[in-house]
């Protein structure tokens, strides 16, 4: 029997096509992006900033950061550095100079749906998944390296979940592709299966090419020229030293006006000073001299000051997260950045838990929270991060988002309309009654209050008759059930079939690698 004579090969037929029409014609259901109505939480005065920086300074000055890049050392000299080397050494202010001279304080990431663009900066706050983790913890086959399709499918999430306002970058790292050709089929992926703002391979000068290439095809040539449509991260080798494939990334973004997110990763004790102000110190010195190369190769690049900082367990030399050192890294580099005049990333949903248990859960929030306070502008690894960084899964990811989605309304404060003051129904209700039928409930009780897709507030009775699930099993059943009715965002059938082609002659044209 044909599909033609199948009523059930008919009836999901014509479900796929409906929520693909709901796809096509649906706006966001949510701000593309989250503009804090808080005031930023400083903990270092005037004095402890002006002394962090005075420290980084002199550390630029008689230290100096390698530069393992033959095209970095000859910018830096022709800006009138010191050149030892790959040893350069900057006089006290130089880099904060070009920074500030050409450095935008923010800018808007364009999205291929351009209702989702995204304002990185100023008083903004932009959401991104997890990045970067070689394995996945599959709810019933456990722990083990991810692939291609658990790529597609936490790319499907981050774009169904309305707190997400980012599809990120590596997701996870699809093992089952060539390491070589896997890039492509991960930034395709963020162009098939969302809409949102994504980021680019960093791994190889070429891998960054062929990034911007795609973009190309998707947005035009001009367009991508003129407009952030990338944002890359570029990870300084901490302690004070960038290799050759970060910087040779970073040279072909800034070059094509591309944002790199310049960011010191750092283990505390292992590979910064163990205390606070010394890590932040190097941090500061780190990040201006990344930044001032991106503006040295073109002026005006997009760029954010980043920080990745934890602890180590000066027992075991495993990374700890959650931890308050950390937190007061996050919150001296945040305000550095805006006397600096520049973005900031930081922040997450960090955790060392191996499952989405109450460890990850506390942990997890004692690095969002601190990062919304601080005013971190980019968030990575806001959701989905397990076992420090080196797996994701689906229900963490969703667990996370609900939880981003809790700080998007904390971080709009104050509701002071008159709505919001609620005197009418304060009138209405009067001493001793109660607010539940009042015009002013009945009117706003659908907004009134955060609702959580994960948590549980029903009865005892009910909460077992509903079969005693925990917060994993009910994000798993729920993380599943989108994905069962996740529909793909509209794209151009040429542009389709162009980037399949530019994959395809450059996959064709080298051989696979397993490095």
């Amino acid at each position: 029997m044909s599909d033609s004579e199948n009523p059930t090969a008919r009836k999901k037929r014509g479900g796929r096509r409906a929520r693909q029409a709901a796809a096509e014609s649906a706006a966001p259901s949510a701000p593309a992006y989250i503009t804090r109505a808080i005031p930023e939480y400083e903990l270092l005065g005037e004095e402890g900033l002006a002394l962090i920086e005075k420290n980084a300074d002199a550390i630029l000055a008689e230290i100096g950061i390698n530069f393992q890049y033959p095209p970095a050392l000859k910018l830096f000299k022709e800006a009138g550095a010191e050149i030892d080397g790959d040893r350069v050494r900057f006089a006290p202010g130089m880099c904060r100079k070009i920074i500030r001279d050409s450095a935008p304080r923010e800018f808007e990431q364009k999205a291929r749906n351009p209702a989702r663009s995204v304002m990185i900066g100023g008083k903004h706050t932009v959401f991104a998944p997890v990045y970067g983790p070689p394995f996945i913890r599959d709810f019933k086959e456990g722990r083990r390296y991810a692939k291609i399709s658990d790529f597609q499918d936490i790319v499907k999430l981050a774009y169904m979940l309305p707190s997400l306002h980012h599809s990120g970058g590596t997701v996870c790292e699809p093992t089952d592709l060539p390491v070589n050709k896997r890039h492509f089929d991960m930034v395709y992926s963020h162009i098939k299966y969302s809409d949102k703002p994504f980021m680019g391979s960093v791994t190889h000068p070429e891998r960054a090419e062929d990034s911007v290439a795609m973009c190309r095809i998707v947005f035009g040539g001009e367009f991508v020229d003129k407009n952030a449509v990338l944002v890359n991260l570029i990870n300084a080798n901490s302690p004070m030293t960038f290799d050759e494939s970060m910087l040779g990334a970073a040279e072909v973004y800034a070059r094509n006006n591309q944002g790199t997110v310049i960011s010191p990763f750092i283990l505390a004790g292992a590979m910064s000073p163990v205390t606070a102000a010394g890590t932040l110190a190097q941090i500061l010195a780190e990040a201006m001299a990344g930044m001032a190369f991106t503006q040295l190769v073109r002026a005006g690049a997009p760029v954010i000051f980043g920080t990745f900082a934890s602890s180590i367990s000066m027992q075991s030399g495993a990374p700890t997260f959650g931890t308050p050192e950390p937190a007061l890294v996050l919150n001296g580099a945040a305000a550095l950045a805006r006397r600096l005049g520049v973005p900031f990333r930081s922040g997450g949903s960090l955790c060392a838990s191996k499952l989405p248990d109450a460890q990850a859960a506390f942990e997890s929030a004692h690095t969002l929270l601190p990062g919304v306070l601080a005013g971190v502008n980019f968030m990575l690894h806001a959701a989905g991060w397990l076992e420090g960084g080196l797996a994701t899964c689906c229900e963490k990811l969703v667990m996370d988002a609900d939880q981003c989605g809790m700080m998007q309304v904390f971080a709009g404060g104050f509701d002071l309309s008159e709505n919001g003051q609620a005197l009418d129904a304060l009138r209405e209700v009067g001493p001793g009654g109660h607010f539940l039928g009042c015009a002013h409930t009945q009117r706003n009780f659908k907004t009134a209050f955060y609702r959580s897709a994960i948590a549980d507030n029903n009865s005892f009775e009910q909460w077992q008759a509903d079969g005693a699930k925990d917060a994993a099993h009910r994000a798993h059943e729920l993380s599943q059930k989108m994905l069962q009715e996740y529909a793909p965002p509209p794209l151009d059938p040429g542009i389709d079939e162009g980037l399949r082609d530019f994959m395809e002659k450059r996959k064709s044209s080298f051989a696979d690698a397993s490095f």
